[in-house]
């Protein structure tokens, strides 16, 4: 079972989303394990979250210390030799990408701290060997959608989560992008299924799925120029 350790200031905007859809069928089968750790709880008293950044400038940066508790706590009960991860998000990180998804989803614990306002203080990365991993090129109020969304990108990966056939013939596996889908109606507003996929030939079907799935790739992600789908 894969453990997910979030720390977060919000953990009540993840609360909902890990109970639902594919991640709460997953929680429920017992194929993972997700805690949230709301880092107002690791505050002394009169301490804040939060504070002015040395050498001044806007905004404000989390302090390191309230983290730092979570972290122990969960490092200390976890075991040494586990296979384990632990990422911040950040928009200054490398940018999260599949083949992570594929990495995080064979551990046995990921450890996710979500930033916010002008971001965590540096030592953190620098004491517990983080990695700062970027939802993608623009910035958000803070890293719970990213954390939610490395999340759910991980936890479909499990053995048990969804049908093995679905994950074999979708975007970035091979590394290119899937083919379109269509379904009922046969037409709607003039524009109809390619009737290749109503003629029950599943060779033609599989080589125009082929096609399009190269030529969508060429067209709008040529930076994968992955091999064609089998």
């Amino acid at each position: 079972m894969l453990r997910v350790e979030v720390v977060t200031l919000f953990p009540e905007l993840l609360g909902p989303a890990v109970s639902l859809s594919i991640l709460g069928r997953a929680r429920e089968r017992g194929l993972v394990d997700v805690r949230l750790h709301n880092v107002l709880d690791a505050l002394g008293p009169a301490e804040r979250a939060d504070d002015r950044p040395y050498g001044g400038g806007p905004g404000m940066v989390m302090r390191v210390e309230p983290i730092a508790r979570i972290l122990d706590h969960i490092l200390a009960e976890a075991p040494p030799e586990e296979r384990r991860a632990l990422i911040v998000t950040s928009p200054a990180g490398r940018s999260f990408r599949q083949a992570d998804a594929e990495h995080f989803a064979g551990l046995e614990r990921l450890i996710i701290v979500c930033g916010r306002y002008e971001g965590i203080d540096e030592r953190l990365v620098t004491l517990y060997g983080a990695e700062e991993v970027s939802l993608g090129d623009f910035v958000l109020t803070g890293g719970e959608i990213p954390a939610l969304a490395f999340l759910d990108a991980t936890v479909r990966l499990l053995d048990g989560a969804l049908n093995p056939a679905s994950l074999e013939a979708e975007s970035f596996t091979g590394a290119s992008l899937d083919a379109p889908a269509y379904t009922r109606p046969p037409t709607f507003r003039d524009e109809a299924v390619p009737e290749v996929l109503l003629s029950g030939d599943h060779a033609k079907i599989a080589a125009w799925r082929r096609e399009q799935s190269r030529a969508r790739t060429a067209a709008r992600r040529p930076d994968l120029d992955g091999p064609p789908r089998p």
